[in-house]
Parts: structure tokens; sequence; C-alpha cells
């Protein structure tokens, strides 16, 4: 099975970011056949920035992300979005990639399952 989640928020504004990681480790913990795919927009497209640094006990989503990217997930972040934050020329972290709204709709087209949060 596909399953494609598309994020809208900062990564620490809310617990949404998290919470749509933690449901995509369990998919890959429960579902191992599942392909995790994961788009990033709006100011969803900070989370990919590498060497964040969190207090001790608080989730650190650079940390969720290489997890699901470990286990073959794919994330991508929108180029646009990027842009428009001033930040398509920064360093991402290892398997992220700047992604286009064409490469999006393909990405639906193709899954099973489309999550948004």
């Amino acid at each position: 099975m596909k399953i494609l989640m598309i994020l809208n928020d900062a990564p620490y504004g809310s617990e949404k970011v998290y919470n749509a990681l933690r449901l995509a480790m369990m998919f890959q913990k429960e579902h191992a056949e599942s392909l995790i795919r994961i788009f990033l927009m709006a100011d969803a497209v900070t989370a990919v920035l590498p060497n964040q640094s969190t207090p001790d006990g608080f989730y650190n989503v650079e940390r969720m992300f290489k997890a699901v990217l470990n286990k073959g997930g794919q994330v991508k972040m929108c180029k646009t979005c990027a842009e428009a934050r001033g930040i398509k020329d920064l360093k991402l972290m290892e398997g992220a990639q700047i992604g286009t709204m064409s490469e999006l709709a393909q990405w639906v087209i193709e899954s099973d399952k489309v999550l948004t949060f």
C-alpha cells in the first residue's frame, strides 16, 4: 500500500507534524510492506532543516524523519513554499528532497491513502 501524508504546519508550533511522523513510523513498524511518502508544504518545509536542537525530553522531528527515511520512506518539500520562506538553497537533512506540485500530483494519483495534517 502507498500512503501519502501531506503536512502543512510548522514542526514545533503544534503537534501535527509530530503526530504525522508517529503515525508514519507505526505504519512502517506494523505494515512494513507499505510505502510511506511525506510531502511538506507551507511552514512544514522547515521541518527538514538539519541540526535541530530541542530540549531533553522534547520530541525532535529531525530524528523522526530520519527514522522514516531509514525504513524506505520518501520525503519531499514544496519548492514554491521553500522559496517563499527563503530556505530553498539551504542544506536539507540527508534523504529529503525539493519537490514540485507536479510531483505531489503524481504521488496523489499513485497513492492508496492520502492523509493531511
